[in-house]
């Protein structure tokens, strides 16, 4: 009995190990690999420039030194260092992004399939929250110096709740951790509208007017 349990129990811990492995993005298989984004070469992550034309520079990002435009519907930018915009970043397994917000501005419910996300606020005030898997609600207000954290592939949300601008820093376990906001991919999508009729309760009319927001 003995034997059969330990047996059992490195079972489960290789399937967890297996787990965790497919979790994120693959470990690097070199120091560096610098994305050449001029490559039209097609791979799960970037092709790597040369490096011997690797420089310092490729390390270094200063898009989210500046704040975003927020002047657009949702009120609301968001700057992403992801592998793609910091080629230094490529096989690294991380990312950042920066969110601006006008006075009442929204981050729209989103997901990011790849990546959790820890959010630093920089100024003002976000009612933050993320949706679980049985639909409950974590939800709450963070200020100047909060820290709030998204597990991974969960839709979640920030709201500019403050008398003034608000901003803030998102750190994720992922060089390209995707990013599918739900409304746009819904309506926006192309999906037959009666799928959308069903699943939402809707007429016909309400779904062609919800989908003219979406339309490209």
């Amino acid at each position: 009995m003995t034997k059969v349990f330990f047996l059992l129990l490195l079972v489960l811990q290789l399937a967890l190990s297996t787990m965790m492995a497919a979790a994120s993005d693959a470990d690097p298989e070199q120091d560096f690999c610098v994305a050449e984004l001029n490559s039209a070469t097609l791979v799960n992550d970037l092709v790597c420039k040369s490096p011997a034309a690797v420089t310092a520079n490729d390390f270094v990002f200063h898009g989210l030194a500046t704040p975003g435009n927020t002047a657009n519907g949702a009120g609301s930018a968001v700057t992403p260092a992801f592998a793609a915009q910091f080629p230094g970043l490529n096989t690294l397994g991380i990312s950042m992004a920066r969110l601006d917000f006008a006075q009442g501005g929204l981050v729209p419910p989103h997901t990011h399939p790849r990546a959790s996300e820890i959010l630093f606020v920089l100024e003002g005030s976000l009612l933050v929250g993320f949706v679980s898997t049985d639909n409950k609600l974590f939800a709450v207000t963070v200020n100047a110096g909060d820290v709030f954290v998204f597990p991974r592939g969960l839709l979640h949300f920030q709201l500019n709740v403050g008398e003034g601008n608000a901003a803030a820093i998102a750190a994720l376990n992922s060089q390209n951790p995707g990013v599918q906001a739900q409304a746009a991919a819904l309506f926006g999508s192309g999906i037959n509208d009666v799928v959308l009729e069903k699943a939402f309760g809707l007429s016909e009319n309400a779904v062609e007017h919800i989908k003219t927001k979406f339309a490209a």
